[in-house]
């Protein structure tokens, strides 16, 4: 059977290609497994030196993949993570650094890893302060996170994002339905701790919407 040129080219381009998104693949789940175990696992006290390192980590893989919009979420999940450990106003320029590679995800490919990055982007937006200290806009969150919803319509991340947002926002009966749905969310391969720390979260923020809804 003959092959041409061009069919050539394709599969020898795929053996090629193949190592590095292997490599990458790799990378991210080790990057995963280490933010999963920091924020699920690690005391409060000692989260913002280890959120620290996996930026370095994170910045390192990146480097190594710098067409890949997944290096770039990962990068920017630890550097939302970093600030959100770390607090106050020094953690702005992390946050201000984290949108913008986000940003830059979703140039590359907005699909990429189920559209997390219009969950993360629009974390950032709900929950930064807004003008004139920061970008936050709740507008622009929710516009996001139905973009998100778009892409994984039960996944259970976009939905807990909706739902915090929408208590945020003071839409209570709103947050308690995003939430509902996100805790019948089926489970995700190869992410038991996430899945669990997750449930976690959104079963403290249905006690507090259910108390503001009393």
């Amino acid at each position: 059977m003959k092959m041409s040129i061009k069919s050539f080219l394709s599969v020898t381009a795929l053996f090629l290609i193949t190592p590095a998104w292997a490599g990458l693949d790799e990378s991210i789940t080790r990057l995963q497994s280490e933010w999963e175990q920091i924020k699920y696992k690690q005391p409060a006290d000692k989260q913002e030196k280890a959120y620290e390192a996996l930026t370095k980590d994170a910045a390192a893989v990146r480097a190594e993949h710098p067409d890949r919009a997944e290096a770039d979420i990962w990068y920017a999940i630890a550097l939302a993570s970093q600030a959100g450990a770390q607090g106050g106003l020094g953690a702005l320029s992390l946050a201000k650094e984290a949108r913008t590679v986000l940003e830059q995800a979703l140039a590359r490919n907005p699909e990429a890893l189920n559209g997390s990055a219009y969950v993360t982007l629009s974390s950032l937006y709900c929950q930064v302060p807004g003008w004139p200290i920061g970008f936050g806009d709740k507008d622009k969150a929710r516009e996001l996170l139905n973009k998100a919803l778009a892409l994984n319509p039960n996944g259970i991340d976009p939905h807990y994002f909706m739902g915090d947002c929408l208590y945020r926002a003071g839409e209570y009966e709103k947050a308690q339905a995003s939430l509902e749905t996100a805790l019948k969310a089926p489970a995700r391969p190869n992410r038991p701790l996430a899945d669990e720390g997750r449930r976690k979260e959104i079963e403290a923020l249905m006690i507090k919407v259910k108390q503001k809804l009393k």
